[in-house]
């Protein structure tokens, strides 16, 4: 965990998915109880980074709060539907997802991020009104329902949520999402120990020693060429996801 939180700190990635490969295949717990525990263990680095991303002025709250409430619910419900399904076809499945946040990851950087800049009036205009109150929700619970139920961060999606039907930058976009995980973290961790999925001493090992590794592979970002960053961020889930299908 100490060296794969070095890799996750230095992409900036939730890693959940990694995780998730890390600990099914090389220490061969079972898929459910590895979804769960990669879950709960995304609250423990969501919530530093949403201190941090509060002081710097990157976060928007109301849309923040609404997504990550719905986001709540959505992974509650479906953390419920996972041990529903078989462990050879959830770690497909899961498998599947990590290669589509790879590529939403990509699509992002590729041509969302090159969209011209919303204004702040735009911005302002897309948390009021009705439209709001519909996207906002839907964005929060397709996400946390895929969150929920493949144990992933849903990073990529909901940052593409915020950023084309809520009309944030990518700067807000980026902050405002980790503190929308944190409630989804949070429910679906919970979700996955009412059914008795969550290894709590694991958990623990989880975090000391991936948000150790973090802090010291954050050091290194700055020190590469930005292209090599983008296309480690993009290969980081799909590799995860490779690690879990073969």
């Amino acid at each position: 965990m100490l060296a794969l939180g070095l890799l996750l700190g230095f992409v900036g990635a939730g890693g959940s998915g990694f995780i998730i490969s890390i600990l099914t295949v090389v220490f061969g717990y079972p898929i459910h109880t590895a979804l769960g525990t990669a879950l709960a263990a995304m609250f423990f680095s969501s919530f530093s980074g949403s201190i941090s991303h509060y002081r710097e002025g990157n976060m928007k709250l109301r849309p923040g709060v609404v997504v990550g409430l719905t986001g709540a619910a959505g992974a509650w419900i479906s953390s419920g539907w996972s041990s529903l399904i078989p462990e050879n076809q959830l770690g497909y499945l899961t498998s599947g997802m990590l290669f589509a946040s790879g590529f939403a990851l990509w699509f992002r950087m590729a041509y969302v991020s090159r969209r011209p800049k919303a204004s702040e009036d735009m911005e302002a205009s897309s948390v009021r009104g009705w439209h709001f109150w519909v996207n906002a929700p839907l964005v929060g619970f397709i996400t946390g329902s895929l969150s929920g139920l493949f144990g992933i961060g849903s990073t990529p999606f909901i940052q593409l949520g915020l950023m084309l039907l809520l009309g944030m930058s990518m700067r807000y976009a980026a902050g405002t999402t980790m503190l929308v995980i944190m409630p989804i973290a949070l429910a679906g961790g919970a979700g996955y120990f009412t059914i008795g999925y969550l290894d709590v001493q694991l958990l623990a090992a989880v975090v000391v020693g991936t948000m150790t590794g973090a802090y010291i592979g954050a050091k290194f970002t700055k020190r590469v060429p930005a292209a090599w960053l983008k296309t480690c961020m993009v290969l980081t889930p799909m590799l995860g996801g490779a690690i879990l299908l073969f």
